[in-house]
């Protein structure tokens, strides 16, 4: 009996987008994909990670220019005016229960969980580390006992990135002359041993 691969194919065919189309996200389904990252797990089940929702068309006009986008390919990598994300999603540590480092392994799975329900969603994202934290924090009005780790870009796509094969030790993503972003990724056969190193 063949089984379906829903899940693997959605993993294997999400991209980063870094373009987007000037159409907002419902706030039920940015609920979700919220709800996705919240049920992840979490190192001794602590729960430190927050989320602060921002699909408000200034707050998100204000967040962008305290973003850094696809340092290989600057300038062209930044979205322009009229391509740029109508959602964020601030990804918050509250340093009161956050116990130890561990939030950081709980950070990437609960990234990846609220993605990948965008990407079922027919919703791009974009994982966004290079950013002012702490002026973000202050649009968000965060209190001073939680700080932003990670703010995660969302819309609906207006670019289709590939994955391909890296074929040198080069792994730095390129536009080609239509300006389609390829993304390279080392082979399995780099990456995977088999009982041994």
């Amino acid at each position: 009996m063949k089984m379906k691969k829903a899940t693997y194919n959605l993993i294997i065919n999400r991209r980063s987008i870094r373009k987007f189309l000037p159409q907002p996200i419902d706030m039920k389904i940015l609920a979700e994909v919220v709800n996705a990252a919240r049920l992840a797990p979490s190192a001794a089940n602590v729960q430190p990670l927050e989320y602060v929702v921002v699909d408000d068309k200034d707050q998100t006009e204000n967040i962008f220019p305290l973003t850094t986008w696809a340092g290989y390919i600057q300038p062209e990598g930044t979205p322009p005016a009229g391509q740029r994300p109508t959602a964020y999603v601030a990804v918050v540590v509250n340093q009161e229960i956050a116990r130890s480092d561990y939030y950081l392994v709980d950070m990437g799975l609960a990234v990846e969980n609220l993605i990948l329900a965008a990407a079922e969603q027919g919703i791009g994202s974009c994982i966004i580390g290079a950013c002012d934290k702490e002026k973000i924090g202050e649009i968000v009005n965060l209190p001073s006992n939680r700080k932003v780790e990670l703010v995660i870009a969302l819309g609906y796509p207006a670019e289709k990135p590939v994955a391909e094969d890296a074929e040198s030790d080069s792994i730095k993503y390129y536009q080609d002359s239509r300006g389609r972003l390829h993304v390279p990724k080392r082979h399995l056969k780099a990456i995977m041993q088999h009982n041994r190193y």
